[in-house]
């Protein structure tokens, strides 16, 4: 991959900060943090542009995601699970589907045990590359990385 390329205005970069419950996240986060940490087995899939990520999330488990920096999609082939969004908490039972945002942050507890796959558009193939260069730690990166887009797309 040669970089990242992200098309997004000020406005744009508001909407998401308006949008995701970053704050209540964080502090999922933190807690979780405390607890002992589990290790998720992940299957990498790609073909033609596409990858997809696949876990097996564990009944039980509490979960807080990456920051995305471009749009994807969710899906939950198996099982049940309660995930934070934008649009508050919603529970999920497969076969369900959701579109994430760009700057998308997930938090989650599974009811049962679950599979989850995101799916993002690529042409890299090297599961660590995409995992540190369209994923954040937090939204305060997220917030620099938008606006040095927003700083490098006004030069133009």
């Amino acid at each position: 991959m040669s970089g990242l390329s992200v098309n997004m205005d000020q406005a744009q970069v508001a909407n998401v900060e308006l949008a995701v419950p970053y704050a209540k996240i964080r502090n999922l986060e933190d807690a979780v943090k405390r607890l002992p940490q589990l290790s998720v087995e992940i299957k990498h899939h790609f073909c033609q542009g596409v990858y997809a990520r696949e876990g097996l999330i564990p009944k039980g488990a509490v979960f807080v995601g990456r920051v995305h920096l471009q749009s994807q999609i969710n899906i939950i082939a198996k099982g049940d699970i309660s995930v934070l969004t934008e649009n508050g908490l919603v529970r999920m039972t497969a076969p369900c589907v959701m579109e994430s945002p760009l700057g998308a942050q997930r938090a989650a507890y599974a009811h049962e045990d679950t599979v989850w796959i995101t799916i993002l558009g690529t042409n890299e193939t090297d599961p660590e590359v995409i995992f540190n260069t369209l994923t954040l730690s937090t939204f305060e990166e997220f917030e620099i990385a938008c606006a040095e887009i927003v700083r490098l797309t006004e030069k133009q």
